[in-house]
């Protein structure tokens, strides 16, 4: 028994010896393997052995749309390194061809001495608007509004260079509210081109090119669009609160402003469609201007060119379009039929014109002249100042108590207010 138990103590001390051993070992080993991987992951890394490292494992194949989208961004990255910027629209392209064509008109009006100006000139001065249009020779001519020159004792345009000539007053007409001036062709670089205006569109750009609020805002640009084509403004000409006359016009929302009158409306292509002439000026109207339109002016500056003034022949009669009154009066009123739906009635007849010697009366509904559909004002004008001349004979058809009838009568020179 002693032996036994003394034996199982050496085995003890030796077992324990051994785990000791054993135990140092594996804790050295351990720290050697752990100096190992530290210093070996950098050339694992950069090997690509080492998981997790950019291209380690499998590497995905690149495809085109990735190499094209690389190729665009360093493009990209070397076009803004140098920025070069460049505008062209059909806008500025309109602009930049007419806009040398605009010039600042200036009424001068001979004044008493003491309401002469600030700078002592003892001239009052208003300022419009007006286009350069044609050259001829040594003189250029220009269109503007009658309402700028009305009065005016001496009048001067103020050209794309700020040089300011002395006009001559050509020829001007109240009822279109259009004049025409010549000044020496020396210093016009530019002359506008006159566009159709009877083949736009409501909703097309328009363009207003003219000098609001005076020559310190010369030649400013407001861009719109066409809001109406044939549009009928009444119109007081002699100034008794009565309209004298419905000027046919086109309607923009293009701001026009005090000043703009007598300016260009151009179209895209940088055309004259029409020449500025008034605005509903309201505190609770906005965007509502108005020009006159290229085909009306284009033959009334002819005849201002060549005569002076513009001769048109009449008929002695106001009218309005059944088209602008509530249609029971067609029947109730006016007494038509039902399958007449257009045409103009007559509001008064001026004595001893050709209408009152043709016997035509007050409410009798004109459908036709010459054979020619007239559905509203704008298209008697038409006719009676392209198709006919003082002196012709015309058959009028029209409606009197719900009974067709027709009628001559022979044209004689509009009187002038």
């Amino acid at each position: 028994m002693g032996y036994y138990n003394d034996h199982n103590e050496e085995e003890k001390k030796r077992y324990k010896k051994h785990r000791r051993k054993t135990g140092l070992a594996g804790f050295v080993g351990a720290i050697i393997g752990a100096l190992l991987v530290i210093f070996s992951i950098p050339f694992l890394y950069e090997s690509g052995l080492y998981p997790g490292a950019e291209g380690a494992g499998e590497e995905e194949p690149q495809t085109i749309s990735d190499t094209n989208e690389s190729m665009e961004d360093i493009a990209f990255e070397e076009e803004q390194k140098n920025v070069n910027l460049s505008v062209n629209s059909d806008t500025t392209e309109a602009v930049n061809k007419v806009t040398g064509a605009v010039v600042g008109v200036f009424n001068l009006q001979q004044s008493e001495f003491w309401e002469e100006n600030q700078d002592g000139s003892g001239a009052k001065q208003g300022t419009g608007s007006g286009v350069i249009y044609k050259t001829d020779g040594e003189s250029a001519f220009v269109v503007t509004n009658h309402h700028v020159i009305k009065g005016a004792s001496q009048v001067e345009i103020s050209l794309s260079d700020e040089n300011r000539v002395e006009a001559e007053i050509v020829g001007s007409d109240l009822l279109t509210d259009l004049a025409v001036l010549r000044i020496d062709s020396t210093d016009v670089n530019t002359v506008a081109e006159f566009g159709n205006s009877d083949n736009i569109n409501v909703g097309e750009p328009a363009i207003a090119i003219g000098n609001p609020l005076g020559t310190n805002l010369s030649r400013t640009v407001t861009q719109g669009i066409i809001s109406a084509t044939e549009r009928s403004i009444p119109v007081d000409l002699t100034g008794n609160s009565q309209p004298d006359w419905n000027a046919e016009v086109l309607q923009t929302d293009a701001a026009i402003n005090p000043g703009n009158s007598g300016g260009a409306l151009v179209n895209i292509n940088g055309q004259l469609i029409g020449i500025n002439s008034m605005k509903i000026a309201q505190s609770t109207v906005e965007g509502i201007g108005f020009a006159i339109p290229s085909s009306v002016a284009i033959p009334v500056i002819e005849d201002l060119e060549e005569k002076g003034e513009v001769e048109r022949p009449q008929m002695g009669i106001t009218l309005r379009a059944i088209s602008e009154i509530p249609s029971y009066h067609w029947q109730e009123t006016l007494q038509l039929p039902p399958e007449v739906e257009s045409g103009i009635f007559v509001t008064s007849v001026a004595p001893r014109t050709p209408a009152a010697e043709a016997g035509l009366q007050e409410y009798d509904v004109i459908t036709a002249v010459d054979g020619t559909e007239i559905m509203d004002g704008h298209d008697l004008r038409r006719y009676l100042y392209n198709e006919s001349e003082i002196g012709d004979t015309i058959e009028v058809t029209y409606f009197r108590e719900g009974e067709q009838q027709t009628t001559e009568l022979t044209l004689n020179a509009q009187q002038s207010f």
